[in-house]
């Protein structure tokens, strides 16, 4: 490796750990390291710890939920944060839940996303050619299935 490049190398990662980059995924080997996200829509310095970093993005989730879309294989923490908005807005009967479903079912097509809420991701597969409200509406029954479930633990 040329001077140049070392150095290059050495000098982002000085300028990453002392926090002068805005962060867009989490640190490398961390078990969430797949997560990215637009940095240009989160302000995360690059040398702020990670449960921080989920903490804020979550909190971004609950106040502006349509920034879940700039979110690239969430964490099931995330998930829950917008599911958390979703069963407020059809509790309410404030908003239509479909967007945020929408973006819920989108995040599920990678493998590379963790699952948030046991069975979803089997629903969302077998789903995957119905009629679109037909599968939001059994995406729906069976979060409000599961938090029955957890309800009554």
């Amino acid at each position: 490796m040329p001077l140049i490049d070392t150095l290059a190398h050495l000098l982002s990662r000085a300028s990453r750990a002392l926090g002068f980059e805005t962060a867009d995924s989490f640190p490398p080997g961390h078990v969430y390291a797949r997560t990215h996200w637009n940095k240009a829509y989160f302000d995360i310095a690059s040398d702020v710890k990670p449960d921080e970093i989920e903490r804020r993005l979550c909190e971004s989730i609950t106040n502006t939920p349509h920034i879940f879309a700039h979110i690239t294989h969430p964490t099931p923490r995330m998930q829950r944060a917008l599911i958390a908005v979703i069963d407020m807005r059809a509790r309410r009967s404030c908003g239509n839940p479909d967007e945020l479903l929408a973006l819920l079912i989108h995040a599920y097509h990678s493998r590379h996303t963790l699952e948030a809420v046991p069975g979803l991701r089997a629903l969302i597969e077998q789903t995957v050619h119905d009629d679109k409200s037909w599968r939001m509406q059994a995406v729906m029954e069976h979060l409000a299935r599961q938090q029955l479930t957890i309800d009554a633990v």
